[in-house]
């Protein structure tokens, strides 16, 4: 029987952690708006970070699913992008320790995966767990981002969800989130909607409506500075490309006037008017098919 614990190595030389917080975010599900790639390459690029946790991916990866990029230079090969499933340890703007686990998404082993995260979590003492991602919804850009947020205690829930009960593809941090809930652990995660027309291109505004989440649920202080000037920025070329485009101005105000119709009428958040039928179980999930199908095609620079 597989040891959690085979699969990965700890730091030996880890300081002691007074329950740290641990974000994850990984490659290979839903990501809309790059929304997720975008909040943890900014956490990196701004805050002191050292690995202390390698998780084995030659037991994790399928390496012909996702061939790691290889160099060849003239007459040899030069150098293998191996890739990493690592725990990094951060500390923010206020000194505080927190974990951040990032790398794709592992192929095999979700449960043996689900497993070692928990023993890291209790071995580091571990007080929440957060994963957070972008989805793509029927909203529009002119309006506030809205959340999701979803969690192993009801009173961890910070935004209600629209949809009731629906089956959807699973993932490896959701698994994670479940099984965490199953051994009596404090997890969270969110899941940023993306207008689904920006689904495929960089979307800061999402990573930083991630980003406030994760503030407000862990009290951790982080940078937002470098987000917030990417927003704007983002926002402008989006007002611009869709400035005298008659179609796509008209699915944009179609959007708004449903966004609108509700939030009118309802004093609680969702993304449909009342006037509009739920999506199906089958619906949903085909979405996201469709969704992680488009990944494995050129990225998008434009909306």
């Amino acid at each position: 029987m597989l040891n959690p614990e085979d699969l990965y190595e700890l730091d030996p030389d880890l300081p002691p952690l007074a329950g740290p917080v641990l974000l994850h975010s990984l490659d290979g599900f839903v990501d809309a708006g790059a929304t997720a790639r975008l909040v943890r390459e900014h956490l990196l690029d701004s805050l002191e970070h050292r690995v202390v946790a390698r998780f084995d991916v030659d037991s994790l990866i399928d390496y012909r699913a996702r061939r790691p990029l290889m160099t060849y230079d003239r007459d040899h090969w030069a150098s293998y992008d191996a890739p990493e499933l690592v725990v990094h340890l951060l500390r923010d703007e206020a000194g505080s320790p927190f974990l951040m686990l990032t790398g794709p998404e592992p192929d095999r082993l979700w449960e043996g995966f689900a497993a070692a995260v928990r023993t890291l979590v209790k071995r580091l003492d571990v007080s929440l767990v957060v994963g957070f991602h972008g989805i793509p919804m029927g909203v529009p850009h002119t309006r506030p981002v809205g959340m999701t947020s979803h969690a192993t205690r009801p009173e961890l829930v910070t935004k209600s969800s629209w949809f009731d009960k629906v089956q959807v593809p699973g993932s490896a941090a959701a698994l994670l989130e479940l099984r965490l809930g199953e051994s009596g652990h404090d997890a969270i995660g969110f899941a940023v909607h993306v207008p689904h027309y920006l689904s495929q291109s960089a979307y800061p505004a999402a990573a930083l409506a991630a980003l406030d989440a994760v503030v407000n649920a862990t009290g951790l202080v982080l940078p937002t500075a470098a987000l917030r000037d990417a927003s704007a920025k983002t926002d402008a070329e989006i007002a611009e490309q869709v400035s005298g485009n008659e179609e796509v101005e008209k699915v944009v105000r179609a959007l708004e006037q449903q966004y609108d119709a509700f939030a009118g009428a309802a004093e609680r958040e969702s993304l449909l008017a009342e006037s509009q039928d739920m999506p199906t179980a089958e619906e949903l999930a085909a979405q996201f098919e469709r969704f992680l199908a488009e990944q494995d095609g050129p990225d998008s620079t434009q909306p």
